[in-house]
């Protein structure tokens, strides 16, 4: 099989077809070489996870093969067009330059295999038009697309379907210095004297090697006040969502919604299923789409939360449209009493991914001075975004 074939990684992208008599083992390092000498850079190890996968899936039918290297040996998505072709070359023979693609007829049988009817039609016609001299029409991600979508303008299923696909917007968490000490192995500023004796008295009382020391790292506390009033109605569902996800992912994460009170919403959040998890939730919030009193809700927090230092060190993220009906005049004073205490202040608008818009809104406009980082969240890839820039910290 492939391991008769030579040495796959010779060569353009490719050796030949690979048959059912190899073993899993020398089958996966033959096509991770493969691989690498397409440009992939298979993680180390990975080989021996996909000679795993093969063992228990078998070499009978493609698709699942196929499927179980591209979960095993890929890391980036921008491999996939040439571990398809390497899949192609390795498996069929099919040694297409990279200019054009994989389209022979076998391979797109294996690709078409590995997706659903629908797909597989869409695929025919393709190579179809292709034999007959006729340019393949483009096609389009609808992940892609709904990813980019405002949550305003989704429908039912669309919703359910980003929902399906926020974990992969999970919060990392932040992390800060932490005033113990660790071992590390590197020389560092700090020696580490206890450690260092005792490993001279193993040595006959002489300091042979030196043990250092240095600083720790802790998880910085997240803070999350999501507003629930009425205007954020096209987006609170989602934002619960993602709320669950980071209160139910890491430690030191506390959640409260805000709208003409403060609610924590912590505890209900922490059960594992999503769905249990925002039933608790919506059913402690009494003021959900309710209007929207964003000074008074923030002077309970800093005074009930902030004082007992629950928001000092911490990135406090705030998800508001800023369509405040209090006095403007005291949500200013309560943000910079926020931003004194906290480490960072994250404002999200899902307004902000309009075309157009400007923070004129009187909450908005008196808000902004004290925010550290004023990002949109309107979409998954603004919530990934976020992700991304809290988990940096």
């Amino acid at each position: 099989m492939a391991g008769d074939q030579g040495d796959p990684a010779s060569g353009a992208c490719g050796t030949g077809p690979a048959t059912a008599a190899a073993r899993p083992e020398r089958l996966a390092v033959a096509f991770s070489r493969l691989l690498w000498g397409c440009g992939v850079k298979v993680p180390a190890g990975a080989a021996m996870t996909y000679a795993e996968a093969l063992s228990l899936l078998g070499l009978s039918r493609l698709s699942p093969v196929y499927w179980a290297g591209r979960a095993t040996l890929l890391t980036r998505p921008e491999d996939v067009g040439a571990y398809n072709r390497a899949f192609a070359a390795f498996y069929f023979g099919d040694v297409a330059r990279p200019d054009k693609g994989v389209r022979s007829g076998r391979t797109l049988a294996l690709l078409a295999g590995a997706r659903d009817d629908g797909e597989r039609d869409r695929d025919d016609q393709t190579a179809g038009r292709e034999r007959d001299g006729e340019p393949a029409p483009l096609r389009y991600s609808h992940i892609e697309i709904l990813r980019a979508k405002d949550f305003a303008a989704c429908s039912a299923d669309e919703l359910a379907e980003l929902e399906r696909l926020l974990a992969r917007a999970r919060l990392r968490g932040p992390v800060r210095r932490s005033r113990r000490y660790q071992p590390v192995r590197r020389a560092s500023h700090h020696p580490d004297l206890a450690r260092t004796v005792r490993r001279a008295l193993r040595a006959g009382g002489e300091p042979v090697r030196r043990a250092w020391k240095a600083p720790g790292v802790r998880p910085r506390r997240v803070v999350v006040l999501c507003d629930v009033s009425g205007s954020m109605g096209p987006y609170s569902r989602v934002l619960m969502r993602f709320l669950h996800l980071v209160v139910s992912g890491r430690p030191q994460v506390e959640a409260f919604t805000i709208g003409t009170r403060l609610t924590r919403v912590t505890r209900e959040l922490s059960v594992h299923d999503p769905d249990v998890a925002l039933a608790r939730a919506t059913g402690r919030v009494v003021d959900w789409s309710s209007g929207t009193r964003l000074g008074e809700a923030l002077r309970e927090f800093n005074e009930r939360w902030g004082a007992r230092g629950l928001a000092r060190g911490s990135v406090t993220v705030i998800f508001s449209d800023g369509l405040d009906r209090g006095d403007p005049e005291n949500l200013a004073g309560e943000m910079a009493r926020l931003a004194r205490v906290a480490h960072k202040v994250v404002w999200v608008n899902p307004l902000k991914g309009s075309p157009g818009y400007a923070p004129l809104a009187r909450g908005m406009a008196a808000a902004l001075p004290f925010i550290d980082d004023f990002v949109e969240g309107h979409s998954l890839s603004s919530l990934e975004a976020l992700a991304g820039l809290v988990g940096n910290e």
